[in-house]
């Protein structure tokens, strides 16, 4: 949680409202985010083949990162209530696809053109 009247606050929502695509980043900096939008693009649908897929995720910061996904319309929650225990599934909504492709392209781009000092 930000504090509202700090400066960081105040700097982030004034680059917010100035165009979108800070509000984006803001969000895909988030650890783990776009790591958790992969895997859900790779087939893992429930939370445990993710917390399987990514090893090193907290169960907090994974139930987090799906609840900024699913906020941001990015995945669905499809629960089964008719199986006990319920089962609970993600998957990609078209904008999460379409934003899963250009983060695809975004990282090729990095591999290819960008050079990062150790």
């Amino acid at each position: 949680m930000r504090k509202l009247s700090s400066t960081n606050y105040h700097n982030q929502t004034f680059l917010e409202d100035k165009c979108t695509l800070n509000e984006l980043i803001h969000l895909l900096s988030k650890r783990w985010l776009t790591d958790v939008l992969f895997s859900i693009e790779e087939g893992n649908s429930r939370f445990s083949s993710l917390k399987e897929d990514l090893k090193y995720i907290s169960d907090n910061i994974l139930a987090d990162r799906l609840k900024l996904l699913e906020q941001h319309k990015l995945i669905v929650r499809n629960e089964n209530v008719r199986e006990v225990p319920a089962r609970v599934e993600y998957s990609l909504t078209k904008t999460g696809e379409r934003l899963s492709e250009l983060l695809d392209g975004m990282c090729k781009f990095s591999e290819n053109e960008m050079e990062f000092p150790n």
